[in-house]
């Protein structure tokens, strides 16, 4: 039948159509003329065409559609008796003297339809004689459209059954009988088809197939409109007959289909009370139905119910939905040995949505769903496949989207034990989506043992796994990576200072196995979540500085929060840089760290911070730019320092004097050595105020510029632009303003001299330098503003000519 050609198909269509159209012509004429025999007989004629077995079920639907029309106009006929004059009961039994049994049953259904509809019979006795009747065509294609045509003409009747009043409970059982027996007889016609032509076709007849599907599923819509089906009867008698055809069916598309149509078609109340025997059908289908879609359409269907009406919620723990559909779907994955593995993750995963939507306030069925994923990815280490990855990762996201954040999930026993069955990539990606989940819900992790369960999580960010090659990282995707790292660091937080040194300890134990790539990123964050806690110990009332902790072991001594424990774990985090090496980022480390220990006056930490701050720039920064950076952080930082005494202070003024006259370029080591300079001046009440130091460092400054000069001079044949001695005026007129008595009028006017001379004689010939030239005329404008101003600073100022 199907291994005809498609030309021919048309032609014997189109030759059907014709023969419809002709004899429909005739019995109209026939109709008008009220001449019931002449119209019986060209609607016989007519309905003939349909009796072809050349058609495909697509062609055959085009020309069954063709004669349906036509068959209403000869319903409309049949009713009105008064132009026919046969009563509709001799009607119904002349139709069946008509020669071929196919146009006898579509006459038989059309008079049918009118004899129910005039009331003189009980309509299930006519029901009952036409579903039998029609078993006399047993062709698949030919048969299942008459009994489609019978569905079509009962069924307004059938909804209107109980209109009837004689004994309600049975009519509507014989009702639902005749659309039962219509429906299996209809179901077994369709599955029929696909024995029909050869293996090859097999693809084009599944999708023909597939196209009648409805003319089978619209009787279960029917069931599911008749007035007096209630649960009890849905219960006892239509769930238990469908299913039974639908297992005994053993095809796969009719299985597939018909589960999708009682899912659909009947309300969602029905299901839940009935969740126990829809649900035992599913290990018994053909292990090539998609039972995934199945189920995840009834779980969805159950969801939006319980969403939808709240008041529902306690059925669903009454029949214990939960329970049933997590032993259904353990019972199809053990049945079905073949399915993929993303297969049984997809069924996870419509659970898991399901009980996130139904329960989620029971955080024992998540974890139970993903301790049985677990067990089924046991058989398998790593999963490669890329969609069963993708389900996987829907399956860890859901929990974090449903409780806006890490810290439910961190609850769950089983959650790290299937990430561990992620390849390093994915782990990677589903690491980086639990990191976005707390920075876009603002989620802090509390506790160190959260802390703890959270690093196992995002393991693939923070330290190499097995088999993971860094050269295969895109450079650009690591900074990105190691940032997040970063930022998650910062909401690690506990108000209790022991709980948020366990959280440090935590932490530090978990990203000094991250390897010299990582800790650049990841130390300096904890660094300075461990100088909050110190800052934090600073405004409590107690042991601050923390010299009486005693050490009664390593446990007992990190519940106790001091300043000292801190500052020993930061000087163990610096250390680590070492191996990266980053010296320039360890020497600002220290820096940090020594400020905080100025501010908890413990001298001789600062003291080792600082030494170590020297050891680094001494031994690790051979870069002239970088030792610039450095030497002037240094300079800043011990410069605010006040903790420390003579001996100590003078010792590391001196180093930091003598680093500024090494640098390499004379320019740098002019603008160290007058910055050093403020190492002997604080401008603090009790700060150090050393005038004759002071003046040292500028005049040594001035030097080293004069030196710069001539180096110039020599190497360009030119001085060089002043702009040194423009800045030494700038500090000069600094510590003039601030009482520094070694610094005299005579000076600053000598200096002022000096710059004006070296202005004029530098480029006679041309334009000075403007840059030099600008400074210096603004700093004499100050200086005559100074002078205007009056006052006591303006007396000071006013032997300085400008």
């Amino acid at each position: 039948m199907l291994s005809v050609g498609i030309e021919d198909e048309e032609k014997w269509l189109a030759e059907g159509i014709a023969g419809i159209q002709h004899n429909a012509f005739y019995m109209h004429q026939a109709m008008d003329a009220n001449s019931l025999r002449e119209g019986l007989k060209y609607s016989a004629q007519m309905l003939s065409e349909l009796r072809t077995s050349k058609l495909s079920p697509h062609r055959y639907y085009e020309l069954y559609m063709r004669a349906f029309d036509e068959l209403r106009m000869l319903e409309i006929f049949f009713k009105d008796e008064s132009r026919h004059g046969v009563t509709v009961v001799d009607l119904y039994e002349l139709v069946q003297h008509a020669g071929n049994i196919l146009p006898r049953l579509y006459l038989l259904c059309t008079v049918g339809s009118v004899y129910m509809k005039s009331k003189e019979v009980p309509a299930k006795e006519v029901l009952k004689d036409l579903v039998e009747m029609c078993r006399g065509v047993q062709h698949p294609i030919r048969g299942l459209f008459l009994r489609h045509y019978l569905a079509q003409v009962s069924r307004d009747i059938l909804l209107d059954i109980n209109s009837e009043g004689e004994g309600d409970a049975d009519t509507v059982m014989e009702a639902v009988e005749f659309v039962l027996q219509n429906f299996t007889e209809m179901n077994k016609l369709w599955v029929r088809i696909q024995l029909q032509g050869p293996a090859r076709l097999r693809e084009k007849q599944e999708k023909e197939r597939s196209e009648l599907r409805d003319l089978v599923g619209k009787n279960l819509h029917v069931l599911s409109q008749i007035e007096g089906v209630n649960l009890e009867m849905y219960k006892q008698t239509v769930l238990p007959r469908v299913l039974e055809q639908v297992v005994n069916c053993k095809d796969e598309l009719a299985q597939y289909y018909l589960m999708e149509c009682i899912i659909q078609v009947f309300p969602d109340e029905y299901h839940l009370q009935t969740l126990e025997t829809l649900l035992g059908v599913c290990p018994q289908l053909q292990a090539t139905v998609d039972i995934r879609m199945v189920l995840s359409q009834l779980m969805d269907r159950l969801s939006n119910y319980a969403v939808s009406n709240a008041d529902v919620i306690p059925e669903f723990l009454h029949v214990e939905a939960f329970a049933k559909l997590s032993n259904a779907i353990g019972k199809v994955i053990e049945a079905q040995v073949d399915m993929p593995i993303v297969g049984a993750i997809t069924l996870y995963v419509s659970l898991l949505t399901f009980t996130l939507r139904v329960h989620p306030d029971r955080l024992d069925y998540v974890d139970q769903i993903l301790g049985a994923c677990v067990k089924k990815l046991s058989s398998q280490p790593k999963i490669e496949d890329a969609r069963a990855t993708k389900q996987i990762v829907m399956l860890l996201s859901a929990p974090l989207e449903k409780y806006n954040g890490i810290v439910t999930a961190l609850t769950l026993s089983n959650y790290p034990r299937v990430m561990d069955h992620l390849d390093n990539a994915t782990n990677k990606v589903m690491a980086m989506v639990i990191i976005q989940s707390i920075m876009k819900n603002n989620s802090c992790i509390s506790t160190a043992d959260k802390v703890d369960v959270l690093f196992e999580l995002i393991k693939g960010l923070i330290k190499d796994l097995e088999e993971a090659s860094v050269d295969e990282l895109d450079e650009e995707d690591f900074k990105e990576e190691q940032n997040s790292v970063a930022r998650l660091l910062h909401m690690l937080h506990n108000d209790d200072p022991g709980e948020m040194l366990k959280i440090i300890c935590t932490v530090k134990k978990h990203i000094l196995c991250g390897g010299p790539n990582r800790l650049p990123f990841t130390v300096p964050p904890l660094i300075f979540s461990a100088l909050n806690l110190i800052r934090q110990l600073q405004n409590q009332d107690g042991d601050v500085v923390g010299e009486e902790q005693h050490e009664v072991g390593d446990e007992a001594e990190e519940m106790h929060a001091t300043p000292k424990k801190i500052f020993q774990i930061l000087n163990q985090l610096i250390e680590a840089l070492s191996s990266v090496p980053a010296p320039e980022l360890a020497l600002r480390l220290y820096l940090e760290c020594a400020e905080a220990a100025n501010d908890c006056d413990l001298e001789p930490v600062a003291y080792e911070f600082f030494t170590q701050a020297f050891i680094i720039y001494e031994e690790d920064i051979a870069d002239s730019k970088a030792q610039v950076t450095a030497i002037h952080l240094i300079i800043g930082t011990l410069q605010r320092m006040n903790v420390f005494g003579v001996e100590n202070r003078d010792t590391l003024t001196h180093k930091a004097t003598g680093y500024s006259a090494k640098l390499l370029k004379k320019p740098d080591q002019c603008r160290a050595v007058y910055a050093c300079s403020h190492l002997f001046w604080v401008d603090d009440p009790e700060g150090i105020k050393d005038g004759e130091r002071v003046l040292l460092c500028l005049k040594r400054a001035l030097r080293i510029a004069n030196a710069a000069q001539q180096m110039a001079n020599v190497t360009r044949g030119s001085s060089g632009p002043v702009t040194l001695f423009v800045e030494i005026l700038n500090k000069y007129l600094y510590y003039f303003e601030k009482g520094n008595q070694q610094i005299t009028n005579a000076a600053i006017q000598g200096l002022i001299e000096l710059i004006t001379t070296e202005l004029q004689t530098d480029s006679p010939s041309a334009n000075p330098a403007p840059a030099p030239d600008a400074f210096f005329t603004s700093t004499l404008r100050y200086i005559q503003f100074q002078k205007q101003k009056g006052g006591v600073m303006g007396e000071r100022y006013d032997s300085i000519n400008v």
